[in-house]
């Protein structure tokens, strides 16, 4: 079994100063812990894999393609593999739990 504490989690991406923190990878499945700051900037680009987001807390609305709509805590966004997305208008501290089915980077060439 592996399991994980938010608390600890949310500890060792703030020590990474990174804001993406891969906690759990295997062949099928990735998991990561993503923190954007109130006011910030999303720098990704779309991924070869599918997405599912968790919004944890905080504010934000989110574009996928054409698509846009406000995310807090409680939604669930997904996001199909080679589309464009992102979050933008971050009112509040965005912590949201990342799945990566395959695991992140599978599908690169």
């Amino acid at each position: 079994m592996q399991a994980y504490e938010l608390s600890q989690l949310l500890s060792q991406q703030k020590d990474s100063n990174q804001l993406y923190l891969e906690f759990l990878k295997v062949p099928d499945l990735s998991i990561g812990l993503y923190i954007l700051p109130a006011g910030g900037t999303d720098p990704q680009s779309p991924h070869t894999e599918d997405e599912v987001y968790y919004v944890v807390s905080g504010r934000a609305m989110i574009k996928v393609a054409d698509e846009e709509r406000a995310v807090h805590a409680g939604s669930i966004v997904y996001v199909a593999k080679n589309v464009k997305h992102r979050f933008h208008s971050i009112e509040e501290e965005l912590t949201v739990l990342v799945f990566f089915a395959p695991a992140e980077y599978a599908n690169e060439p």
